[in-house]
């Protein structure tokens, strides 16, 4: 099967279950899927606020702007407590990545709001570290970056701090400290997500741009899942549709930043992307939608899908939103004497 010609009308018979949810995902639906006029998703996009999941969360939110009492941890969760119920989900960063996710507006009055409590209340539990100052491992501080510039805060020294911690592969570990040398999956992907919002708010450097061209070179060498050393999966769940990520690498996280490079720069696809892509159609159900796989362990807010097993509508609004890509950007990049000789 070519997947650049996969008719793009099989994925119409889900586009209305699709837009039976949240605002914070039909709004993506009306942008990546239906190329809706702006003023359209965008006025979807502004009910994030106010209906649903975001509202939800802002609800649940500590008076003084963080969640559940905590940075990365809530406040008073022990070690027994994380041996017994995972880690935990409800803290601030990863509230503040599930925001960035449902697409809240980041110049809303609560996000401003959020921003600048924040910024005067949150510490790291680590040392105390200001928030917006970043801790000291590397995936941390790659979704403290994506949240930041997001948001609009100036996170330009933890990228500098970022820049000096590349592995010798051209990756990013968070266990550097304690002596790795090699990068990690699940690190890399972190901070690349970090280092692409960053240059949208910025527009980067020559070093950021630098610094993802190795990082991303390190996951196309292994197929975004395989180990170099023998080929096999490095990981079973890097094959896993899981949602939310958190900070769990998978194939379809690697590929939704590729397409989200991809198109802040207006490049066309890597061509060794190609085993993923190929990966990815075949998960895709007899009724065009995708399952969830893997739900991570550990206390949340609240469910934003059906369950593991079931058909997701975050996992196939990431599917379709990347095959998408791939299709489009694959046609734009063939010349007429290419596409002739096609």
């Amino acid at each position: 099967m070519d997947i650049t010609r996969e008719p793009w009308e099989a994925a119409e018979p889900v586009i209305g279950w699709l837009l039976d949810a949240d605002p914070a995902l039909r709004w993506q639906v009306m942008r990546d899927i239906l190329d809706a006029p702006d003023a359209e998703w965008l006025a979807e996009r502004g009910k994030v606020e106010t209906e649903g999941w975001g509202a939800r969360l802002f609800a649940l939110q500590d008076a003084d702007g963080r969640w559940d009492g905590g940075a990365f941890a809530p406040a008073g969760f022990t070690q027994q407590d994380w041996q017994a119920e995972g880690q935990p989900w409800t803290p601030t960063c990863w509230t503040l990545a599930q925001l960035r996710e449902f697409g809240l507006a980041p110049t809303c009055a609560c996000a401003r709001r959020t921003v600048r409590l924040i910024g005067e209340n949150a510490r790291w539990e680590h040392d105390g570290q200001p928030y917006w100052e970043g801790e000291v491992e590397e995936c941390i501080n790659g979704r403290t970056v994506a949240a930041g510039a997001y948001f609009g805060v100036d996170v330009d020294p933890i990228v500098e701090r970022l820049l000096g911690e590349r592995q010798p592969d051209g990756g990013w570990n968070c266990e550097r400290t304690n002596g790795s040398r090699v990068s990690s999956f699940d690190t890399t992907i972190s901070v690349l997500e970090g280092l692409i919002e960053h240059e949208r708010a910025t527009g980067g450097s020559d070093r950021t741009r630098e610094a993802r061209r190795t990082a991303e070179e390190y996951l196309l060498r292994r197929d975004l899942f395989r180990r170099l050393s023998t080929g096999e999966p490095a990981n079973p769940d890097y094959l896993a549709s899981i949602h939310p990520d958190r900070w769990r690498y998978n194939v379809l996280r690697a590929l939704d930043y590729f397409r989200d490079a991809s198109n802040l720069y207006g490049t066309a696809p890597d061509t060794r992307l190609g085993p993923a892509i190929s990966y990815l159609m075949s998960r895709r159900l007899p009724d065009g939608r995708w399952p969830l796989d893997k739900i991570l362990r550990g206390r949340v807010w609240f469910a934003v899908d059906d369950g593991e097993g079931e058909p997701s509508r975050w996992i196939t609004l990431r599917a379709l939103r990347i095959l998408k890509w791939w299709r489009r950007r694959s046609e734009e990049s063939q010349t007429p004497q290419s596409a002739a000789r096609a």
